[in-house]
């Protein structure tokens, strides 16, 4: 892997601005992302957008995995992680450089509380993604877990096995074992919430209310970095 990677407890020097949303399942944030993306567009600034467990490097080999319910805690962790390694270095550092605003779905954190939960050591996962950069602007954005599983409900009729947590045996019903799994991953978002500075967001709002309120703390950010605008 190529140098450089700052460490996730120290500032970046990129010129570029790194902006990630961080919630459970349901919780709205891939829907303000999106939102966020095409108001910066809008105003011509050049945005990149990527998001959890896209990387090609790993996705037949998680397709294969979920499909034969054959991955472990460990396992689901370290595929994970290879997934982030590789967007890192091709799809979120170049950007950055060229001074690009990078907008993530998901991020580090999500690992942080997703295999926690499901039993891996918590400081292991810690130093495991100890190279990654740290984001400029972390938004978490935090729903009741009813409303979570209405808005995951919504068009589909069922849940995934691990979406809903079905690997922990914690019960045989996916929306009760989705609802246990999700409890557990939001108070692992709670403590990381003051480790890691981010900014919660309380998803129950509007739509406009949350957008709203993402905007205006982006705002500052972009009158003091030099960000890329489109030609």
């Amino acid at each position: 892997m190529s140098k450089p990677f700052t460490n996730l407890k120290t500032n970046h020097d990129f010129p570029g601005l790194l902006i990630i949303c961080e919630g459970i399942d349901g919780s709205g944030k891939s829907t303000q992302l999106h939102l966020l993306k095409t108001w910066l567009q809008q105003q011509e600034y050049d945005v990149f957008f990527t998001e959890w467990n896209s990387s090609q490097l790993v996705k037949k080999t998680t397709k294969i995995g979920k499909k034969k319910k054959l991955l472990t805690p460990t396992t689901f962790s370290l595929i994970h992680a290879t997934d982030f390694a590789d967007r890192l270095e091709h799809a979120i550092i170049p950007p950055l450089k060229a001074g690009m605003i990078v907008l993530a779905d998901r991020y580090v954190f999500t690992a942080f509380s997703r295999d926690t939960v499901r039993g891996v050591n918590r400081e292991w996962v810690r130093n495991l993604y100890n190279f990654a950069v740290r984001p400029d602007l972390a938004f978490y954005f935090r729903p009741t877990l009813e409303t979570a599983l209405e808005r995951i409900l919504l068009g589909r009729s069922e849940l995934k096995y691990y979406e809903a947590g079905m690997d922990l045996g914690l019960s045989h019903d996916p929306l009760e074992s989705f609802r246990l799994f999700q409890e557990r991953i939001m108070k692992e978002y709670d403590l990381l919430v003051e480790e890691w500075g981010l900014q919660v967001i309380d998803s129950n709002k509007t739509i406009e209310e949350m957008q709203s309120e993402v905007r205006e703390s982006v705002k500052p950010f972009l009158k003091t970095r030099p960000i890329r605008r489109s030609e």
